[in-house]
C-alpha cells in the first residue's frame, strides 16, 4: 500500500510512519506528498494541493493527515451524523477540505481518488506518545478537565514529560517520538481506546475509507 503523510512537523511524520504500519499490519510504501506543512493552519492550506498532486501525478493509495487539536473543539460521535459539520472541529474541517477538493476528480491510475485517513491528537501528539506510560494522559481526561474548568495538563507539560524540556530540538523530538511509539508497534488497541482521535485514523486506514456518494456531490 502506498501512503503519503501530511502533518505539522518531520517529527510527527517519523512517528506516523511507525503507527500507520502498526495499524495496517502489512508492508507500506511511503510517498512524498509533494508539499510540506508547518503547523495547523498550513496543513489545511496545503492539503488541496497535496491531494491534487497525489491524485494526478502518483499512484498513491491513501493520504494520512494528522494535526494537534490544541484548544479547538474535540470531535465527537455527534459530528459523524450525515451532513453535520462543526466549523471549530479540526477533524470536521479536514474531512470537508478532502470532500470539496476531490469531489470532481476524474478517475486516474485505476482509482477514483486517493483515500483519506484523518486523525486529530488531543490536545497534542505528545499525548499519544505518553499512552501506556502515563495513566493520567487520555482524551477523556482532557475533555473532563476542560469541562470542569481545570485542564489536567498543558501542552507545554506534555512536551516536558516526553522530551524533558518544553523546547526540544527537532532531533530530540524525532528520537523521543520513535522511542515512545515503539510500545504500540505490535498492538495499537490501547492507543485507539484512550484516544478516539487516533481510533478515527485507524478506522479510516483499515476500511480503505471512501466518502459516501451523497457527500461527494
Amino acid at each position: 500500500m502506498k501512503v503519503a503523510l501530511l502533518s505539522e512537523s518531520p517529527a510527527d511524520e517519523a512517528a506516523l510512519r511507525e503507527l500507520v504500519g502498526a495499524v495496517l499490519r502489512r508492508p507500506v510504501e511511503f510517498v512524498a506528498p509533494g508539499y510540506r506543512a508547518r503547523g495547523w493552519p498550513n496543513v489545511a492550506q496545503v492539503m488541496p494541493a497535496v491531494l491534487r498532486h497525489l491524485h494526478f501525478n502518483t499512484a498513491t493509495d491513501a493520504l494520512v493527515v494528522v494535526v494537534d487539536a490544541d484548544d479547538s473543539v474535540v470531535h465527537s460521535v455527534e459530528h459523524d451524523r450525515p451532513g453535520y459539520f462543526h466549523p471549530h472541529c479540526r477533524m470536521c474541517r479536514l474531512r470537508a477540505v478532502y470532500r470539496q477538493t476531490t469531489k470532481r476528480f476524474p478517475a486516474v491510475n485505476g482509482r477514483d481518488r486517493v483515500l483519506r485517513a484523518v486523525g486529530v491528537a488531543v490536545p497534542a501528539i505528545e499525548a499519544w506518545y505518553l499512552c501506556g506510560r502515563d495513566e493520567t494522559v487520555t482524551e477523556a481526561a482532557w475533555l473532563a478537565g476542560n469541562e470542569a474548568g481545570r485542564p489536567p495538563y498543558t501542552r507545554a507539560e506534555l512536551k516536558q514529560r516526553v522530551y524533558g524540556t518544553d523546547r526540544p530540538s527537532l532531533a530530540l523530538e524525532i528520537e523521543r517520538a520513535l522511542a515512545e511509539v515503539s510500545r504500540h508497534r505490535a498492538d495499537t488497541r490501547r492507543l485507539e481506546h484512550e484516544f478516539p482521535g487516533f481510533a478515527a485514523l485507524a478506522a479510516d486506514l483499515r476500511s480503505g475509507h471512501r466518502e459516501p456518494a451523497q457527500e461527494m456531490l
